[in-house]
């Protein structure tokens, strides 16, 4: 299609979808046209509450040709054969994080989708948001000098207290490193540009967890991937960030910090959209409040973008490329982990330009 609002189609019913189906059904830009999963009825459930014309299977999504783009919400491990079943079928992609759960099959993602002409986006879409984008811009007119140290820390006791089937986020593919760690990672490399290389050290605090709410309370599950990872990032620019990702601790935090030559910046939250940040520069007596410049939306709109993209024919900013270095310094993360030493990341990818600050999700443009 050439013009009009783009269709979209989400695959994955589950708790996420609510999120992305109450943004993408008020977004002029783009027409939600069907909601599938494994379980159809739950999918006929979210199609009806948010106004979504049909339902039915991931087959039945895919062999609808007004569906342009397709909103991969399934769980990790099947992110990459769903993305691949949705190229074969000419459907540009946008995909929940993280891309792949290795290197080969997320690059054969991208590839089968650069052969096809089409397009691969990735969550997360947070990094988007005004929150984000208004330090984005303030660090590209060099407000901070020039970047030279990144701190992320991101510390809970864990989802499971709260999730009521946590299991997958304690699986290869998750725990906070792969959960979390895109948020925070995503946002350094905006700002910072792209890792060169990575030291990390982590562990399990334990090897069984407890669900703590829903019909399965009391349910044990086991721990199969480090809930807490900390590592030192070097950049190719040159400077370094050090992380920490965290399950076990008491202690609640979310903090992400750049300081540059000629001062330091406290981002808001980087697993939110909004927010207010502060600056601290060298020789003033008080930070400044930076408060979020631009439009209040939330996930749906890397989607959004994706779909604005496609009509311009430009790149879009969410691009698979940048999902795959972020999630090619996370495994290098936990191959530093295993080995005990600092671990390339062969991968780079070009910084996209910022948001304009007057970009509006809610304007019909199409």
């Amino acid at each position: 299609m050439t013009g009009g609002p783009v269709g979209v189609g989400l695959i994955g019913a589950g708790t996420i979808s609510d999120t992305y189906l109450e943004n993408l059904t008020g977004f002029p830009d783009v027409e939600v046209r069907m909601v599938s999963d494994l379980d159809v009825a739950r999918a006929a459930a979210q199609a009806e509450k948010y106004g979504v014309p049909a339902s039915g299977t991931a087959a039945d999504l895919l062999a609808d040709p007004r569906i342009e783009v397709v909103v991969n919400l399934t769980i990790p491990v099947a992110h990459v054969e769903v993305g691949l079943s949705a190229l074969d079928a000419g459907k540009h992609v946008w995909a929940e994080k993280p891309l792949g759960m290795d290197r080969p099959s997320a690059r054969k993602l991208l590839d089968r989708a650069r052969e096809k002409g089409l397009r691969v986006a990735s969550a997360p879409d947070t990094v988007l948001g005004a929150g984000l984008q208004t330090m984005r811009r303030l660090v590209d007119d060099g407000r901070i000098g020039v970047p030279q140290s990144g701190l992320a820390l991101f510390q809970s006791p864990g989802p499971e207290s709260w999730h009521p089937a946590p299991e997958f986020l304690f699986q290869p593919g998750a725990g906070p490193l792969l959960d979390i760690g895109p948020y925070y990672l995503t946002a350094l490399v905006l700002m910072m540009g792209p890792v060169s290389r990575v030291t990390a050290t982590g562990g399990r605090g334990r090897d069984v967890r407890v669900i703590g709410s829903g019909p399965r309370a009391g349910t044990e599950f086991a721990v199969t991937v480090p809930t807490t990872v900390s590592a030192l990032l070097e950049f190719r620019r040159g400077g370094s960030a050090q992380v920490l990702f965290s399950f076990d601790s008491a202690l609640r935090r979310t903090t992400l910090e750049l300081t540059g030559t000629l001062g330091s910046l406290v981002l808001p939250d980087p697993n939110r959209f909004d927010g207010t940040g502060r600056l601290h520069l060298l020789g003033a007596d008080e930070p400044v409040g930076v408060p979020a410049e631009g439009h209040t939306a939330s996930r749906g709109t890397g989607v959004l973008e994706l779909a604005r993209a496609i009509r311009a024919g430009r790149p879009e900013r969410a691009s698979g490329e940048l999902a795959y270095h972020v999630l090619d310094m996370m495994l290098a993360m936990e191959e530093a982990v295993a080995a005990g030493h600092t671990v390339e990341v062969e991968s780079t990818v070009d910084i996209p330009p910022p948001l304009e600050a007057g970009w509006d999700p809610n304007e019909r443009t199409l």
